[in-house]
């Protein structure tokens, strides 16, 4: 009999899912519509029955042992989601509770970063490690902080949130009502706000011949490639701020490695030597040369659901600990 964890990634459009080995195999993918559930109890219905359904067509013997989920602002502790601004379900949602009733397996939830966290843990190149933060650099800036093999979730469930912590005084208004964050500099969102900033210093009728709504993180990669300085200069800026802020963030945990993933991540050399050289520039000298910033190893349209089923078999082995030292 094979044991599967089924992975669910809940995001703002889509929902994806999937059943995960402990190899890191993932066995075909579903994606439904979030939009389409005014109610989480329906999501979670439909994505419960066609897991089962699926679950029963495989050709050999298979078991559903656990379920993780992946979600924003999610709450570990208590498997919530809570108040997240970009889905149409308002309040605190019990989508776990939703999970493992229909199911009939445990199910876990927390955030979607944190998720990734532990598919770089199980899957990717954080494998062995017992401490190392990932960041996740998309629309904004996710993380998840692991410290001795375990995401570090605070009294409340949200700790980690390191693209919140505050880089420029008064600078950039933020989606959480503050002004200066992190991911307002350091992420797809970020790069293309200072981007049309430097060509607004630079010269203010260019900017005005240019279509703004067609300027994107991977468009400013290429134009970076091709020669433009402004497009250069910010990768730069972007890369001098996410090293500043990592030389920050180690002090406090001291990791073995640090993990950028997403889109903004994939410039590769653009963004990768700013930043190390900043970080070095910056990290205290105890930390100096110790820690490798690297790429996330984790397949980027996969990591979601990676990260979901390493999540559910975290929480098996947690149990599974906890059982074997009681006897």
């Amino acid at each position: 009999m094979q044991t599967l964890a089924l992975g669910i990634d809940i995001g703002g459009t889509n929902t994806s899912f999937g059943f995960v080995d402990r190899k890191g195999h993932i066995f075909p993918k579903n994606v439904i519509a979030t939009t389409d559930f005014p109610k989480a109890e329906d999501l979670a219905r439909v994505v419960s029955e066609k897991a089962l359904q699926q679950l029963s067509t495989f050709d050999f013997d298979a078991s559903l042992v656990a379920v993780g989920i992946g979600a924003p602002n999610g709450n570990y502790f208590n498997g919530t989601i809570e108040f997240a601004p970009n889905l149409k379900w308002k309040g605190i949602i019990p989508l776990a509770k939703y999970f493992s009733d229909r199911l009939k397996v445990p199910a876990v939830l927390t955030n979607d970063a944190n998720a990734a966290s532990l598919g770089e843990l199980y899957y990717g190149g954080a494998k062995g490690m017992k401490d190392f933060l990932f960041i996740t650099l998309g629309t904004g800036l996710g993380s998840g902080i692991v410290v001795n093999g375990d995401l570090v979730y605070g009294h409340d469930g949200f700790a980690g949130e390191i693209g919140h912590t505050l880089i420029i005084q008064h600078g950039r208004l933020c989606g959480c009502g503050r002004r200066g964050c992190l991911e307002q500099y350091c992420s797809a969102t970020g790069i293309v706000k200072t981007y049309l900033e430097i060509l607004r210093n630079e010269d203010p009728g260019y900017l005005n011949k240019l279509n703004v709504s067609e300027i994107d993180a991977k468009s400013i990669y290429k134009k970076a490639l091709a020669g433009d300085e402004a497009a250069f200069y910010a990768f730069n800026y972007t890369g001098e701020l996410l090293g500043f802020a990592l030389a920050n963030s180690v002090a406090y945990t001291s990791p073995e490695a640090i993990f950028l993933f997403g889109g903004l991540a994939e410039a590769g050399e653009l963004l990768f030597n700013p930043t190390i050289l900043s970080f070095e520039k910056n990290v205290l000298h105890i930390y100096k040369n110790k820690i490798k910033i690297l790429p996330s190893s984790l397949p980027e349209n996969d990591a979601a659901i990676l990260g979901a089923a390493s999540l559910a078999w975290k929480e098996l082995d947690k149990h599974s600990a906890k059982t074997n030292y009681e006897k």
